[in-house]
């Protein structure tokens, strides 16, 4: 798929993957979810979901490393700030041919346009928190974010991730 597809598919997800309500018991299972996704397929990352302003979920797999953290942070930053992805903020970015700091003025060691950030948006309500995962190629951290969204939300995970 070319950025063009890419773009107007994750635009697509960022719209159909909305809760109805999202509370620290919906955190809980959407991270156990994460983790048990993770386990079955013997990956390598750690995730975390923030929900209104604090760490509702993190869990980091065997053999994680400490840097996975700071990507979570920097990529959910992002999301929180401006509202949508990290992959495809970072997706527009490219075929912008700009960066964070020269769009925005968002400092690198602090924000991350790189795949693995999806906000958590609740009807009616707005933003509430973001899910992030870090530790895999960044459109791999992005699916597994989408593909988990999308099977809480009782959707068909494989008509949401991306090809």
């Amino acid at each position: 798929m070319s950025t063009k597809d890419d773009i107007r598919r994750v635009s697509a997800q960022e719209s159909a993957l909305r809760f109805e309500k999202f509370d620290l018991d919906s955190a809980w299972t959407l991270g156990q979810h994460i983790r048990s996704l993770a386990a079955s397929a013997h990956l390598v990352l750690s995730v975390d979901i923030h929900l209104n302003g604090s760490q509702a979920f993190f869990a980091a797999m065997p053999g994680a490393k400490p840097d996975f953290e700071h990507w979570i942070r920097r990529k959910r930053n992002l999301t929180l700030r401006m509202l949508r992805s990290s992959y495809g903020l970072g997706l527009d970015l490219l075929e912008q041919k700009t960066t964070l700091d020269a769009k925005w003025g968002l400092a690198s060691t602090d924000y991350a346009a790189h795949g693995g950030s999806f906000p958590i948006h609740v009807h009616g309500v707005g933003c509430v928190g973001a899910v992030t995962v870090s530790g895999l190629p960044q459109r791999e951290d992005h699916n597994l974010v989408v593909e988990a969204l999308a099977v809480h939300l009782g959707l068909d995970p494989h008509q949401h991730r991306l090809a």
